[in-house]
């Protein structure tokens, strides 16, 4: 359950944080680019699940000498026990890296004084911002050309599968569950946008909180809105499925559950910002084409 908490408090404190930067670190998706490009790296550490995803899908993959313990992947990545929740930098410079990629700057002072580079790539706000942090890897990596095609080849494939989504007179009603303390995502973050594509009307845009990115609802909001699709993002984390789902004091008589539009993810898949986008966006549709 707690990591799907960790996850969603990250995400939060990313946004209120505005993405910054610690002193002699790389800079983050939010600001200019400050990438060397005269030698690029050769012993890459990547303490981030996403970046370890991007990073294999440009090209730069076998300069990953060590990715963190929750970077399985693809299967291939180096993984060993470095936390990206809470590093060591000394366990870090264990691996001799001449770049260090970080979901925030805890470390990033404690590596530029060992002389360790470190590009922090905070958890995208938008799918805007997922193209940009897979092109500063592109340039911090020497790969531009593997990046830029990345990029092509995702916005490509999105826009293939939106001309999928039927036209609809009203747009079904949505509710997407990063865990369950109700935990959701607005339509200002990344996974709004693509239940937006999808032709989706988020229930979490109304709540309390909306436009923070990721609002935490509560039971009762969500019954009252009851919301023609749930997408649990919170099957591995925290044992959710259609039954407890339904099981919930009031939830029976939601529409997703009364019509079973109750959908379980893959929780690595939902909440990485990175090349599986496509597949996470893929079975957003296939599983509100009928509604």
């Amino acid at each position: 359950m707690g990591r799907r908490r960790v996850f969603a408090v990250a995400m939060v404190l990313a946004l209120a944080a505005g993405g910054a930067t610690a002193s002699g670190s790389w800079a983050s998706p939010a600001a200019p680019s400050r990438v060397a490009t005269a030698a690029h790296p050769t012993r890459i550490v990547s303490l981030s699940p996403t970046a370890t995803e991007m990073l294999y899908a440009i090209g730069a993959g076998p300069q990953v000498v060590a990715v963190d313990s929750f970077s399985d992947y693809p299967s291939r990545a180096p993984r060993t026990g470095l936390s990206g929740d809470s590093p060591n930098a000394e366990a870090i410079a264990g691996y001799r890296p001449d770049l260090v990629l970080l979901p925030d700057n805890t470390v990033a002072d404690q590596l530029h004084e060992l002389g360790i580079t470190s590009l922090v790539l905070p958890p995208a706000n938008t799918l805007a911002d997922m193209y940009h942090q897979i092109t500063q890897l592109g340039v911090a990596t020497g790969h531009v050309a593997g990046a830029r095609a990345l990029n092509a080849s995702m916005q490509s494939q999105l826009a293939a599968i939106a001309a999928q989504v039927p036209a609809r007179r009203v747009r079904p009603k949505v509710y997407w569950e990063l865990d369950d303390t109700f935990y959701s995502a607005d339509s200002s973050s990344f996974i709004g946008q693509l239940l937006n594509k999808a032709g989706l009307r988020n229930i979490a845009d109304q709540a309390a909180g909306a436009s923070s990115g990721y609002p935490q609802l509560s039971a009762e909001y969500v019954v009252q809105a009851n919301p023609a699709v749930i997408f649990l993002a919170d099957t591995l984390c925290c044992g959710q499925s259609p039954a407890t789902l339904a099981a919930r004091p009031g939830f029976s008589r939601v529409a997703a559950v009364l019509h079973h539009h109750v959908i379980g993810l893959n929780d690595d898949v939902a909440s990485r910002w990175g090349p599986r986008v496509i597949q996470l966006f893929h079975e957003i549709v296939n599983a509100t084409k009928q509604l």
